[in-house]
Parts: C-alpha cells; sequence; structure tokens
C-alpha cells in the first residue's frame, strides 16, 4: 500500500509503514500543508492493521529544518499568527505521534531543526545517521520551545542539557546526541535504511499489545500532562510571534546575520 501528497509519502510494506516528508527542495521545511498530510499519513497507519510499526523520516538530505519561516501564516490584521496552526495542526499531530499504540522509531537522516526536531523526539525511538544533528533553534530567532519540545527534551536529557540546547541553539551532532541519552543509535549514513529496516521489522514481529501497553504506561509516568503542556507552548509561543525580536529574528536570518535582540 503507499500513498504520496505534495509533501508527504506513505508507503506500507512488511508490516511497516514507512512515512516520509517529502519537501527535500526546502529540506522538508514544515508548512501547514505538510502538517496536516504528516497527520493524514499516521491516522492511516494506525487505521492499518498490517502497519505494526511506524518509521517517520525525511526525503533527500535533511530529516526537517524545521518551520517554513517563508510561508508562516498571518491573522487579519497581517500579523504572525503560530496559535492557529499549532492547535489546530501541529500539535494534534505531536500528539497523535506520542499516543498512536503502535512503536514509532525516526529514522533521522540529516538536519533535524526547529520543529523537525521536535517531531524526531516525539518517536518512540530515534534512530540517526551520523552526519545527522539536532537543532533547537527557536532561541536563535526569538522564539520560545513548541511541538513538545518542553516536554521531550529533558525528559530524554534532562534538566541542565534541556536547557543548554534550548537556550544556545547549538547543533547537537549525532555522536554527541548519542552519548546524551537523546537518540538510541547512531549508524553510518549509508547503512541508516537498513538498520531502521531490521529495527522496524523486529518491530512488526512483536506483540503489537505489549507494545501498546508499554508506551502507555510510560507516557503516563513521563508525559501525563502533555496536552496542556502543548497548549502552554502555543500561547506563550504566540506572543514571542507578536515580539520584536521575532521579527527582527526572521529579518536577520533571511540576510545571513546575526540578530539583535532588544527585548521588545
Amino acid at each position: 500500500m503507499s500513498l504520496a501528497t505534495q509533501t508527504v509519502t506513505l508507503e506500507i510494506t512488511g508490516g511497516v509503514a514507512w512515512i516520509t516528508l517529502n519537501r527535500p527542495d526546502a529540506l522538508n521545511a514544515w508548512t501547514r500543508e505538510l502538517g496536516e498530510d504528516l497527520r493524514s499519513a499516521l491516522d492511516q497507519a494506525a487505521d492499518t492493521p498490517e502497519a505494526r510499526a511506524i518509521v517517520l523520516t525525511g526525503a533527500g538530505r535533511a530529516f526537517s529544518s524545521g518551520a517554513d519561516l517563508r510561508g508562516g501564516q498571518r491573522d487579519e490584521d497581517g500579523k504572525p499568527d503560530v496559535l492557529t496552526p499549532l492547535r489546530e495542526t501541529y500539535n494534534p499531530l505531536i500528539l497523535r505521534v506520542r499516543t498512536i499504540p503502535k512503536p514509532v522509531v525516526a529514522a533521522v537522516n540529516g538536519p533535524a531543526a526547529g520543529i523537525g526536531c521536535s517531531l524526531a523526539l516525539a518517536a518512540d525511538l530515534i534512530v540517526a545517521a551520523e552526519s545527522a544533528y539536532f537543532l533547537l533553534a527557536f532561541v536563535n530567532v526569538g522564539l520560545g520551545l513548541d511541538g513538545g519540545a518542553s516536554v521531550f527534551l529533558p525528559a530524554r536529557v534532562g534538566h541542565a542539557r534541556a536547557f543548554e540546547l534550548s537556550y544556545l541553539g547549538e547543533r547537537l551532532p549525532a555522536a554527541r546526541a548519542l552519548e546524551w541519552g537523546l537518540v538510541n543509535r547512531v549508524v553510518p549514513d549509508d547503512e541508516l535504511e537498513t538498520e531502521v529496516a531490521a529495527l522496524a521489522a523486529r518491530l512488526a514481529a512483536g506483540p503489537p499489545g505489549s507494545y501498546a501497553t508499554i508506551k502507555r504506561t510510560i507516557n503516563d509516568q513521563l508525559y501525563p500532562r502533555i496536552e496542556r503542556q502543548l497548549d502552554d507552548e502555543a500561547v506563550l509561543q504566540q506572543e514571542r510571534a507578536r515580539s520584536a525580536d521575532f521579527m527582527e529574528g526572521v529579518l536577520a536570518f533571511m540576510q545571513k546575520r546575526q540578530p539583535s535582540f532588544t527585548g521588545h
């Protein structure tokens, strides 16, 4: 079984649903369309009994570079509107990844930045290529965390490293991500697909009921208020998106220069 939209592809084979972000020319940057297509692919994988494990990956040389800053949504006053897409599209998608009663593996084939990083962190297992890196780039454009990063990051790496990654906005190479416990495995680039396929096949051959129970109980322990946290992130992110610092951050990004933040 296969499905292809403008931004996402789905292929179900050998008990595994392979879902691929498919905007390679834009490094798989997120648009609302991509979020909606990804949610549809996840729903189809969830509703297909033959799909007993799910793999998320990116086409081309990136997993995802984060939100597409050139195509942001605006409200009726022409001001940035991040609250609506977060509440209506992105947050339900992240919640779906976390609560779908099947194992979800992120195969991080390249950069995973911003909400693309959040998506990887939402998965149950992360396998990264050696050249991949993780980047919580929100602070670089004057934003806070979203996509559940404020929940998943400290759960994976602890308080100290969560603040370091969030505050400094620096790349975390795959090898160090493994040392820190952010990811489960790191493999040579040319072996990523083979390694992930073997892992996903093993999961697909395992006991579905056990996986669903394990995921639910771990979620109850680690993420008991995830829905509230996702909405808190969205509300606070909307405040940041209306700030002068965000405008400066985006302009600096476009002009390829260092931003000059003022706190306004």
